[in-house]
């Protein structure tokens, strides 16, 4: 009954971010009200709290598994190494970005496929796919009618004493200083919006390149729910640095809203 809750709640981001979507809509764009604060926090409350029910569910349920997989209590996998977390996340945005557009920039991994540390590989999949999905579709956007070959993206994981940090470097032309504070709320994708694409939220591959503007924001709630961070360092005109923070010393807090 547990795992069937969980499961019939799986699209509820997406659905969210539509209804988000929606709302942009209906509001005339000179009547957008420029002080969005409680909308923002408001879902990142909600974010953080699903992030935490979800979480609790899906231990509960992992636990009760007969055959565990090695190494794993429950959803922690105490040898998780980042370095092949990293790689299959970047995989699966490769090939939407090749589903979506014919063509992807490559991908270099640089770190110890060797190191491994405990963390919740589906969450850390999860922010790597939708930061690489970024890396990807700015660097194509901006090469795609050029006869440069794109340049690769570059994932460097590095082993600090507190911290794992994974950083997501691209060279697709960045963002501008104006649109930075903008980056982190649900309301803002530099995509083009997805609902006029028509799609079908009952399917479970749902995922399109990007549109929503939930990515980021809910990465960082994810990095944050373990005591990380995500931040976004970009340099106009020539591309987008983002620093993952994973906490390494287990003493943080549920960060409850």
């Amino acid at each position: 009954m547990i795992k069937m809750i969980k499961v019939r709640h799986n699209n509820v981001v997406p659905m969210m971010a539509l209804g988000v979507q929606q709302l942009k809509k209906d509001f005339k764009p000179k009547t957008l009200p420029t002080n969005l604060d409680e909308t923002h926090q408001f879902l990142d409350r909600f974010y953080m709290s699903r992030i935490g029910i979800r979480m609790l569910i899906g231990q509960h349920v992992a636990l009760h598994d007969p055959n565990p997989p090695p190494d794993c209590v429950g959803y922690i996998h105490t040898k998780m190494s980042p370095v092949e977390v990293a790689r299959h996340a970047s995989e699966d945005a490769r090939s939407i970005c090749l589903r979506e557009y014919g063509s992807a920039p490559q991908i270099d991994i640089y770190g110890d496929p060797s190191f491994t540390f405990p963390y919740v590989p589906s969450h850390l999949h999860l922010m790597v796919f939708e930061l690489v999905k970024n890396s990807l579709r700015a660097v194509q956007e901006r090469f795609m009618d050029s006869d440069r070959v794109a340049p690769p993206v570059r994932i460097i994981v590095a082993d600090g004493i507190e911290d794992v940090t994974i950083k997501i470097s691209d060279e697709g032309g960045g963002i501008p200083r104006s649109g930075l504070p903008k980056i982190f709320t649900y309301l803002y994708s530099t995509a083009k919006n997805p609902l006029n694409e028509n799609l079908d939220f009952e399917s479970s591959d749902a995922v399109t390149m990007a549109g929503y503007g939930y990515g980021l924001p809910i990465s960082r709630l994810y990095a944050r729910y373990f005591g990380g961070d995500l931040q976004i360092i970009s340099m106009e005109g020539y591309g987008t640095d983002a620093y993952l923070h994973l906490s390494r010393l287990g003493d943080s807090q549920e960060p409850l809203p």
